[in-house]
């Protein structure tokens, strides 16, 4: 697979959008300093002024290799619409308004204050999602480790971020690094470091799988979201 650098990819749109171009961002694990080189991917925010049919389609082939590179596709929005969603998404944007790299054109998320009293609510909803999907997955997964293992790495730094977010409802600020967010909500709520510190160093090959538990952490990180679903619920 021949990877891509945001700043790569960056260069890309400015050639193809032109002054349709507004503002390129990273965020996540990459901004944040806990990227791994391994199991990481990049997370881009595009900004255009325009996203008409005709704007999507000229994006659809530096999408395409940017997704090929094993990126997920990046996040689309006009300024409008993005600061109109500062209620709907305040996961996302408040990790967005902590750690950021703007790659290009304006600082399209300075300014923009999430509504936290919805936060809560995603919150919740996140993780009873996570549940559903991580029981739905282990049906499949649970005769092999190597496919227990795959699930579990693949899904823990989505499971972190909303941690993370889960962190905000108890206080503020939040440390940037997942990891040091989950320690901090271990003070709060029972999660189990240890096992997320396990999933984390197999994703990074710090850690093999012959060496894992595979079945045991799968069970721990149910508990640990089940005990964060339960408390941020009361809230």
């Amino acid at each position: 697979m021949k990877k891509m650098s945001p700043e790569q990819f960056t260069e890309q749109l400015k050639i193809i959008c032109g002054d349709n171009l507004q503002s390129v961002i990273l965020y996540g694990s990459a901004a944040a300093g806990d990227y791994a080189e391994k199991g990481s991917d990049y997370n881009l925010l595009v900004v255009l002024n325009d996203l008409s049919p005709a704007a999507l389609q000229s994006l659809a082939k530096p999408v395409s290799a940017w997704e090929r590179a094993g990126n997920p596709p990046p996040l689309l929005f006009t300024r409008k619409r993005l600061a109109e969603a500062a209620d709907v998404f305040p996961i996302e944007l408040l990790d967005m308004c902590d750690t950021r790299r703007v790659l290009h054109g304006d600082d399209v998320i300075d300014g923009i204050r999430p509504d936290t009293a919805n936060l809560r609510l995603q919150v919740e909803r996140e993780l009873r999602s996570a549940l559903i999907q991580l029981r739905r997955n282990y049906l499949s997964a649970s005769g092999s480790p190597r496919r227990l293992a795959a699930l579990l790495t693949g899904s823990v730094s989505s499971v972190l971020a909303v941690f993370r977010a889960a962190l905000r409802l108890y206080e503020s600020p939040v440390p940037a690094e997942k990891f040091l967010a989950l320690e901090k909500l271990n003070e709060h709520i029972p999660v189990s470091t240890e096992s997320f510190r396990q999933i984390l160093a197999m994703k990074t090959g710090a850690l093999k799988l012959k060496d894992a538990d595979a079945g045991r952490l799968f069970e721990d990180v149910l508990k640990s979201i089940e005990a964060v679903v339960d408390a941020v619920d009361q809230l």
